[in-house]
């Protein structure tokens, strides 16, 4: 993204894109429902209910899914505590609008559980707690700490989901394709944040590369909890 564009520039470019799994086969009702392509082109059908197990790799599905659903579920705990400090600053408009595209990603992962029968992590009621606290405490150090929060979780999320891609594409890109297509999309508006972030003068927080250290370690620590229980 261009670094010359301001805030308002920036809000306008976090749109929500609609998840979209490929071609549709249906009448346009159940899992064959028809949506435009924005531009043209051939219509897309809404992912299905439920996904056909037989030939999956179950381990590995059920593993990005909870901890992605777990991702998405402390990030809009994040935005949830920035939003409680700073939503009625200057900043309040850029966070809410970050947080929007959260509750999406959150809202598909909530579908993407139920689809691929997957148990949600046991710590979910421990990242509420952590993701507002880290949130609001971030918030608490002024906009710019908030930024480099937002940078620091983002560049960790970004970075997880392309291993995620990576990682799909080495078992089956085509039978994980509808899988692919969502996390490319959320990695790619992940990114989109991190520049934000970036662009709000993040690195300019004191002792910024102490502090996004220090919560990308958290992260990482919470992916590798989030993966196994």
């Amino acid at each position: 993204m261009a670094a010359a564009a301001g805030p308002a520039g920036r809000c306008s470019l976090l749109r929500r894109r609609p998840l979209l799994c490929g071609p549709a086969t249906g009448s346009g009702t159940g899992s064959g429902l028809l949506r435009p392509v924005p531009g043209g082109g051939a219509s897309l059908r809404l992912c299905s209910a439920r996904v056909a197990q037989d030939g999956i790799n179950k381990p590995v599905i059920d593993r990005i899914i909870r901890v992605d659903h777990a991702g998405e579920y402390g990030a809009n705990r994040i935005y949830a505590g920035q939003m409680a400090v700073l939503g009625r600053s200057s900043v309040g408009p850029v966070i809410q609008q970050m947080w929007n595209q959260e509750k999406d990603h959150l809202k598909k992962f909530n579908e993407l559980m139920v689809a691929y029968r997957v148990r949600p992590t046991v710590l979910l009621p421990f990242w509420n707690v952590a993701g507002f606290v880290l949130g609001a405490g971030s918030a608490l150090l002024g906009k710019k700490g908030a930024m480099a929060c937002t940078v620091a979780v983002e560049e960790s999320i970004s970075e997880h989901y392309n291993n995620q891609i990576r990682t799909l594409i080495e078992e089956d890109p085509e039978k994980y394709k509808e899988l692919l297509q969502v996390i490319k999309q959320f990695r790619d508006e992940e990114q989109e944040h991190h520049d934000i972030g970036l662009e709000h003068d993040a690195e300019a927080t004191p002792a910024y590369s102490v502090l996004k250290t220090a919560i990308q370690l958290g992260c990482k620590a919470a992916i590798f909890l989030s993966e196994r229980i």
